[in-house]
C-alpha cells in the first residue's frame, strides 16, 4: 500500500460534535422527568420523616436551656401529624361501616357522610335517619351504627364534638317538648353523647356538646332536598380548644 496522502485535513481535538448534542438531550431527559417527580404525589410517611429530621437537625440553635424547639418546625410537624391522624380514622370508620352496611343498616347508607374539614374527621348523620321529626329519641335501626361509631373513635384518644342542627322550619307551640329549633337541636346531640358514652370506652372528659339550630345550613332551606341535609348530627373528631389547663379550678 502507499503512503498516505500529505493533503489528510488534521483531526480536531477532544470530543467529536455529536457528543455535545446527546449531552444537551440527556440534561433536557433529566429536567424533564425532575419536572414530571415534583408533579407526582407525595409520600406522606418521607415527609414525615423529612420533617422530624428537620426538626432535629434546626430544633436547638444555641447552648442555652429552653423548654420548646422552635414554633415554626414544630408547628409543621405537628399539623402533619393531625393530618395523617385524621386520614387514617377516616379510612378506618370507612372500614368498619361498611361491614356494618352488610348486616342491617343499608336503610342508612345514603343519610352518613364522613369528611375531613380542617384536620378534623367529621362524621355526620343527616335526615331523618337518625331522629323522627321533632324528637330527640334516637332511632332504634340508628342505634347500632352509632354505637359502633363510638367504638371505633374511642381508640383515637381525641376531642369530640357532638353538634346538632335542624333546618329553618319554625316549631309550633304546643306540639312537642321542644319550643325552638335551637333547644331542638342541643337535645339531639346530648342524646348522642349519651349513647356513645353509655356504649364505648370514649373518656367523658373529651366530650361535648353543641346545639346550633337553623342557623348553620350546609344546602338551601328553600327547598326539601337542602332542608332534609340541614337536619342533621355531627360527629366531630379533632381537637377542642381550651382556655384553661386540664384540672385547673376555676377563678
Amino acid at each position: 500500500m502507499g503512503a498516505p496522502a500529505d493533503n489528510c485535513p488534521p483531526c480536531e481535538k477532544g470530543a467529536p460534535r455529536w457528543v455535545t448534542t446527546f449531552g444537551d438531550l440527556m440534561s433536557l431527559l433529566l429536567c424533564f422527568f425532575v419536572l414530571l417527580l415534583s408533579f407526582s404525589e407525595m409520600d406522606r410517611a418521607k415527609y414525615k420523616q423529612v420533617a422530624g429530621s428537620m426538626e432535629k437537625a434546626f430544633g436547638v440553635q444555641r447552648r442555652t436551656r429552653v423548654m420548646e424547639s422552635p414554633k415554626g418546625i414544630k408547628m409543621i410537624a405537628r399539623d402533619f401529624d393531625q393530618e395523617v391522624i385524621a386520614t387514617r380514622l377516616k379510612e378506618e370508620i370507612g372500614r368498619e361501616l361498611e361491614e356494618a352496611f352488610k348486616n342491617d343498616l343499608y336503610d342508612v347508607r345514603d343519610q352518613l357522610d364522613v369528611g375531613l374539614e380542617q384536620d378534623n374527621l367529621v362524621i355526620r348523620m343527616m335526615g331523618e335517619s337518625t331522629f323522627d321529626s321533632g324528637s330527640a329519641d334516637i332511632r332504634k335501626p340508628t342505634q347500632p351504627l352509632l354505637k359502633k361509631i363510638g367504638q371505633i373513635i374511642a381508640k383515637a384518644n381525641k376531642d369530640i364534638i357532638i353538634a346538632g342542627h335542624t333546618d329553618n322550619v319554625p316549631i309550633h307551640r304546643g306540639r312537642g317538648t321542644y319550643t325552638s329549633n335551637l333547644r331542638l337541636s342541643i337535645a339531639r346531640a346530648a342524646a348522642v353523647a349519651e349513647l356513645l358514652l353509655a356504649s364505648s370506652e370514649i373518656d367523658p372528659a373529651r366530650l361535648s356538646t353543641m346545639g346550633f339550630g337553623e342557623y348553620r345550613p350546609i344546602a338551601d332551606n328553600a327547598t326539601a332536598a337542602g332542608r332534609q341535609k340541614n337536619r342533621r348530627v355531627e360527629i366531630i373528631v379533632g381537637k377542642i380548644p381550651q382556655t384553661l389547663p386540664a384540672n385547673a379550678p376555676l377563678p
